[in-house]
C-alpha cells in the first residue's frame, strides 16, 4: 500500500508544484481583480484547494491518453502508467475523485461558478486529445490553463465582464509561452513518434513566438486591470516579470533541452509576481 501510495503522488506530479503554480496565480490575480481587494478566505481556499485537485485530475487524464506516446519519450517513459505499475483504470478512478472533490469546492461558491465548472471541465478533458489534432496544442492548454479566471469573476460578482475574457486571453499567450518551451524538450522525440506540438509548428520562429508571446501577455494585463496611471508597485512587477520573461528567452537561445526545461520550471515565479503586484496595488496604490 505504500508503493501504491508513492505512485499515485507521481502519477499526479506531487513533487512537480510548479505545474498547479501556473494555475494558481493568474486564478488568484483574478480573484483580486474581481472582488477589488482580498477576495476572502473562503474563495482564497476554495480556489487554491481546487486548483491544485483539477490539475492533479488533469495528470491523471493525461497520462491515460498519453500513455502509448510517453513509452516512447525518455523523460516521460518511466511515469506510473506508461511503465505499467499503475493500470488506466486506477489513474481514471483517481482523476475522477479528484475531479469531484474540487467539484464539491465550487459548490460551495454560487451557480455561476457552477455552471462555469463544466465548461472548464469540457476543455480538460479536450486537451489530451489536441495534440493529435491540432498544430498548436498549447493553444488549448492556454484556454484549459486559464479558466480559473472566468471562474474566479463568476464565484465573486456571480457574472463573467468582458474584462475577464480579456485577461484569458493574456494569460493563453502565457501558457502558450512556457508550454512552447516544455515543447522544446521533447522536440526530437515528438518529432519521431508524429505528436503535433507549437515547438514543431512554429520550427525555427519558435523562440522568437516565445518571445512576442510573453510581450502580448504583458501587455494585456498591463492594460486591463488597473486604473491609469498604473499604480508604481504593480509597474514594478511587470518589469520584473518582463526581466524574468527576458531571461527565458536567453536560457533558450540555443534550445538546450535542460535549459529549455529549466525556463519552464522557472515560470511560476514570474506568474507569482504578477499576482503580487496587483494584490500589493490594492493596498500600495
Amino acid at each position: 500500500m505504500k508503493n501504491k501510495f508513492s505512485l499515485y503522488l507521481q502519477l499526479i506530479r506531487w513533487d512537480r508544484p510548479a505545474g498547479w503554480l501556473l494555475l494558481l496565480w493568474p486564478t488568484l490575480s483574478a480573484l483580486w481583480l474581481a472582488s477589488r481587494g482580498f477576495p476572502g478566505w473562503h474563495l482564497v481556499l476554495v480556489f487554491t484547494l481546487g486548483t491544485f485537485l483539477m490539475r492533479s485530475a488533469g495528470c491523471c487524464l493525461n497520462d491515460v491518453a498519453d500513455r502509448d506516446f510517453d513509452r516512447h519519450v525518455k523523460r516521460t517513459a518511466e511515469r506510473p502508467v506508461t511503465s505499467g505499475k499503475l493500470s488506466s483504470q486506477e489513474a481514471l478512478a483517481l482523476g475522477a475523485l479528484l475531479a469531484l472533490l474540487a467539484f464539491g469546492l465550487v459548490l460551495t461558491t454560487n451557480t455561476a461558478a457552477v455552471a462555469w465548472s463544466f465548461a472548464a471541465l469540457a476543455v480538460t478533458l479536450a486537451y489530451p486529445f489536441a495534440k493529435r489534432y491540432v498544430s498548436m496544442p498549447q493553444a488549448v492548454l492556454g484556454v484549459a490553463f486559464s479558466f480559473g479566471i472566468p471562474m474566479a469573476f463568476a464565484a465573486v460578482q456571480s457574472t463573467v465582464p468582458p474584462l475577464a475574457w480579456g485577461l484569458l486571453l493574456g494569460n493563453l499567450f502565457w501558457v502558450i509561452a512556457y508550454d512552447t518551451e516544455y515543447a522544446m524538450v521533447d522536440r526530437d522525440d515528438d518529432l519521431r513518434i508524429g505528436m503535433k506540438t507549437s515547438a514543431i509548428t512554429l520550427g525555427r520562429f519558435d523562440i522568437a513566438s516565445v518571445l512576442l508571446s510573453y510581450l502580448i501577455y504583458l501587455s494585456i494585463w498591463a492594460f486591463l486591470p488597473v486604473s491609469r496611471p498604473l499604480p508604481a508597485i504593480y509597474l514594478v512587477a511587470l518589469c520584473l516579470a518582463l526581466a524574468q520573461a527576458l531571461w527565458h528567452v536567453w536560457l533558450i537561445r540555443r534550445r538546450e533541452r535542460e535549459a529549455c526545461f529549466k525556463a519552464f520550471r522557472l515560470n511560476h515565479w514570474l506568474g507569482f509576481t504578477v499576482f503580487a503586484g496587483l494584490a500589493l496595488s490594492h493596498v500600495m496604490p
